[in-house]
């Protein structure tokens, strides 16, 4: 469903504005939001800090997702929920685009978890299966009852998927399947694995369940972003599948693509998240850090990375925006959500990283997020294609001509 912006009255003329209810929405952007999507907002930010916030230092520390928070995040409708039927909640772009901003605020490891279940996972199912794998699979998923993952990558083809090792090959009636997936997130936890592999009629998806005979897992450790976050190597040994383990729908390798594009759609709003925190955190701390007798915020200096990062942030927010209604239009290309993470992952980062400056020593450590921030969003940077990829597939678009194929 798509939600109809329902803004307030406009200030008469004789009427000045009333004050921004938050000066981090220094253009008022809120006000273009319908009602529902501010509740939408609202709700999932209310949640998280109540139930998240509290923890996401010593989470990032210890390294531990909270996988007992993925029935909570399903029973407020926030996983796939921007999909429709068999238990999904039916929201538009723009609302799901809010939602995962609220997640990323509190950290990328969070709204990474959703990205997945809902927009790999769930959407490679709800788009590409079965009726039968739609059936059993989307309520539990969209519950929380189960956890999903989409194993794409290979430890030696990232950014060349068409590339890939993992072969599946017909045995009478079943599939056996062998190869390695890495960099997979939700790997370890997943009830079930969207897995692609290269088949003599090309690149095919299956669903892969736990506990199948040859199917391993093991985490990958030693991490210095998204800490949070399961992220794993899948080994596929020889399992056999039936074909109605198979995605019927699923041929070619547009069908892994068109799933990334739904992801890469949710980092579009989430990176804002990591950055509107890391203003908002900076902004509360420079009000009260006091050097040569007075708060840092009255410096000429300090006001000028704040000016320069409000407009960097406002102006994203109007670009992901846009991109939403024009999903909800159904006239979002490609290129434009490359467009997008490109432009807000870039701009998120700087944000983030600019503000640890204002923090100084302060802000090396995990009392204050805008570091946690910049760390997680080195790998958002990298994930559903790299900054190097997106600028490609943006230049495609203005020449005509391709630069990497």
């Amino acid at each position: 469903m798509t939600a109809t912006p329902t803004p307030p009255d406009r200030p008469t003329a004789d009427r000045d504005p009333a004050p921004l209810a938050d000066p981090l929405d220094l253009l008022d952007i809120s006000w273009t939001l319908s009602q529902e999507e501010r509740d939408i907002q609202q709700t999932v930010a209310r949640f998280l800090a109540d139930h998240a916030r509290p923890y996401l230092g010593e989470w990032f520390e210890t390294g531990r997702f909270p996988r007992e928070l993925v029935p909570e995040l399903g029973r407020l409708g926030l996983l796939g929920m921007h999909l429709e039927g068999y238990g999904c909640a039916g929201a538009g772009a723009v609302a799901y685009g809010l939602a995962c901003l609220e997640l990323e605020a509190a950290d990328s490891g969070l709204r990474s978890f959703a990205s997945v279940q809902g927009s790999l996972s769930m959407y490679s199912i709800h788009r590409y299966g079965s009726e039968e794998q739609r059936t059993r699979w989307l309520p539990r998923l969209a519950a929380g009852e189960a956890v999903g993952c989409f194993a794409l990558t290979e430890p030696d083809h990232g950014s060349d998927p068409a590339a890939m090792r993992t072969r599946a090959v017909r045995s009478g009636g079943d599939w056996v399947l062998n190869g390695t997936k890495t960099w997979i997130t939700n790997g370890s936890i997943a009830d079930v694995a969207t897995v692609w592999a290269r088949t003599e009629e090309g690149v095919r998806g299956f669903l892969v369940e736990r506990g199948t005979p040859g199917f391993t897992s093991h985490d990958i450790g030693h991490k210095l972003s998204l800490r949070a976050s399961v992220t794993s190597e899948l080994v596929l040994d020889d399992v056999r599948l039936p074909d109605a383990a198979r995605l019927p729908e699923a041929n070619g390798l547009r069908a892994p693509l068109s799933c990334l594009g739904e992801a890469r759609f949710g980092i579009v709003f989430g990176a804002l998240g990591a950055a509107r925190d890391s203003l908002r955190t900076t902004l509360e701390y420079a009000d009260t850090r006091t050097q040569f007798d007075r708060p840092i915020s009255g410096f000429q200096l300090t006001q000028r990375k704040f000016a320069d990062m409000a407009l960097a942030l406002n102006s994203s927010m109007l670009l992901a925006l846009h991109l939403g209604r024009l999903k909800e239009a159904g006239r979002l290309r490609p290129e434009q959500v490359s467009a997008g993470k490109l432009n807000n992952v870039r701009q998120a980062i700087a944000i983030a990283r600019e503000c640890r400056t204002v923090l100084g020593a302060n802000g090396v450590g995990l009392e204050y997020s805008p570091l946690r921030h910049a760390n997680n969003l080195e790998s958002v940077l990298t994930y559903e294609g790299t900054e190097e990829i997106h600028t490609l597939v943006v230049g495609q678009a203005l020449t005509g001509r391709s630069a990497y194929r």
